[in-house]
């Protein structure tokens, strides 16, 4: 694709297509809805963008520049059916349209048209060679030319910037023609050396060996790469080798599903390495020519969340239906993107339905229960932890974080022993984790016991993330609680310049400043504190009760020990 990204591409085309197209349309009329795709360009909301690009490439339908902002609005959108027409208009070739190219080849793949992809990546499509190689194998593959369709594959696998996507699609090839011995070749690495596992390929490979009346090397292989407790789809895969079930190579049905799995390895490729609109393009195309390609569907929602486009993403999760092995994967996507858009009852709906649907999925109540502590129910969160770790049963070092959000759920709930058990399971099985050494030991501070503890931990957390404001700011804290005052200030005040908008961190600045004498710049912080919204308006209060008359009248109301006394101590 070009250098830019398709979202930048949309707002310079309409940009360098205004004084053509104010030429023909010179009115209200156009410059209405050209301002408004170039927002909705800008903004990434391909919907409006699609919809307003048409109707300011009527008022000049042969400009050039308009042609390819729709187009890529509407491929955004999903609308190939509408691209394919505006795409029949547009020169493609070498000098031509990528994106047009890439939609006729979509209209042609979709259709089973072999001759007509290979007549167009004949033509040249100015997409690059591992594209045009992969859809040229494949077609060759689907209109009866396997020695050809092999040729290419093995052709690009002999490049070494391509020999991954050789390999992996040759063996597709293969399986799909019945040769599961060359596939499984490839896939165990035996031909060429090992392959980047993928989930896609582990399930490839799980298939070719079942048909290869290697079930128990499938299932070794399945729980070795996706451990005890592999998501829905895998776990339905392996209690049916468990059964004894002869898997049926589904990944690569035909040809056609070929060409989708090469737009799908591209995007794929993209993703999380270019801009998200290059990737959305190719897994769009994937989607189209292959509407059951549940990952590829999966991926464009994905990218759309990350993009914000949450109203889009919601609606392609929820095109996955119940009863398909990718439903619970979509419904947490679903639930994930509602949240996101500001929905966080519609989320919490999705979750608690799925749960109810998955009862026997720890991942799900975990889900559930860090959406609960998100929307502070920190009880039902703390519940639905509990539903998690009782279905795990003995804990396991990667289940550290688990009990680590149970901590902080009960915390925040006021169970203050079930939260210290949890934090301190958590560190049994993860003994260095800087988040918990810190939470677990800023609680302690805050409840203004076990200090000489506190300290160690928080002192351990540093060291292993030394520019992480919060952490930070624990110690300096503890160090003030412990009477340190002078040594408390350095650390006060890295965390501030770490975290220099955060309330919390600037009100115990204030503390540390006053704790030494610095009366003025402790008014100062806290000032700014208040500025910057507390968390509660007790904090709040406070603070503001601290500016009237000092830090050490309101330790004193609360019945604190003086600074003073905390000095003899400390230092």
């Amino acid at each position: 694709m070009p250098c830019q990204s398709a979202r930048a591409l949309l707002v310079l085309c309409l940009a360098a297509a205004l004084p053509l197209a104010a030429r023909a349309q010179d009115s209200e009329d156009f410059a209405g809805p050209y301002l408004a795709a170039r927002e909705a360009a800008v903004a990434n909301d391909f919907a409006a963008a699609a919809r307003y690009s048409v109707q300011v490439l009527a008022a000049d339908p042969g400009n050039l520049f308009l042609q390819e902002a729709a187009l890529i609005a509407q491929v955004a959108v999903g609308d190939i059916t509408a691209a394919a027409a505006l795409a029949e208009t547009m020169a493609t070739g070498p000098n031509g349209s990528q994106m047009a190219s890439l939609v006729r080849l979509a209209g042609a793949a979709r259709s089973g048209d072999f001759a007509q992809v290979q007549a167009l990546v004949a033509a040249g499509t100015n997409t690059g060679p591992l594209l045009d190689g992969l859809l040229l194998a494949w077609a060759r593959l689907g209109g009866g030319q396997t020695q050809e369709a092999l040729a290419g594959f093995n052709a690009l696998a002999a490049d070494e910037s391509y020999a991954a996507f050789g390999l992996y699609h040759k063996a597709l090839a293969l399986a799909s023609v019945g040769d599961f011995e060359g596939a499984d070749a490839i896939l165990s690495g035996a031909e060429a050396g090992p392959l980047r596992a993928t989930r896609r390929s582990v399930i490839a490979h799980a298939q070719v060996l079942s048909q290869l009346d290697r079930g128990a090397d499938a299932l070794e292989m399945l729980t070795a790469l996706f451990g005890p407790d592999p998501d829905p789809a895998i776990a339905a895969l392996r209690d049916r080798l468990e059964a004894g079930e002869a898997l049926p190579f589904s990944l690569i049905g035909s040809a056609r599903d070929g060409l989708a799995e090469v737009f799908f390895t591209v995007a794929g490729a993209l993703n999380s390495e270019t801009p998200d609109s290059y990737a959305l393009a190719y897994a769009r195309f994937a989607e189209f020519v292959r509407p059951e390609h549940v990952d590829a569907v999966l991926l464009v929602a994905s990218i759309l969340e990350r993009m914000k486009q949450y109203d889009l993403a919601t609606g392609v999760y929820a095109g996955i239906a119940r009863g398909n092995e990718a439903f619970h994967a979509a419904e947490l996507g679903r639930a994930g993107a509602l949240f996101e858009a500001g929905r966080r009852e519609a989320a919490l709906e999705v979750l608690t339905a799925l749960a109810r649907d998955f009862p026997d999925t720890p991942g799900i109540w975990s889900v559930l229960g860090d959406m609960q502590r998100r929307t502070q129910n920190y009880a039902e969160a703390a519940l639905s932890y509990d539903r998690a770790i009782a279905i795990y049963g003995e804990p396991a070092p990667d289940q550290w974080f688990l009990y680590y959000a149970r901590g902080m759920a009960n915390e925040r709930a006021g169970a203050w022993a079930a939260s210290e058990a949890d934090f301190r399971t958590a560190l049994r099985l993860n003994p260095d984790q800087p988040q918990v050494l810190n939470y677990l030991g800023y609680s302690f501070v805050d409840r203004n016991e076990n200090l000489d503890e506190a300290l160690g931990m928080i002192e351990r957390a540093v060291a292993a993330v030394p520019n992480d404001g919060a952490i930070v700011d624990s110690l300096g804290w503890v160090l003030y609680r412990l009477g340190r005052y002078q040594e408390a200030v350095g650390h006060m005040e890295k965390a501030a310049s770490l975290m220099p908008v955060d309330a919390l961190v600037n009100d115990h600045l204030g503390d540390v400043f006053w704790a030494v004498g610095r009366l003025r710049e402790a008014e100062f912080q806290w000032r700014r504190a208040l500025s910057f919204g507390t968390e509660t308006e007790g904090e709040a209060a406070r603070i503001r009760r601290k500016l009237e008359v000092g830090l050490d009248v309101v330790l004193a109301e609360e019945g604190m020990p003086p600074l003073k006394a905390l000095a003899a101590n400390g230092n």
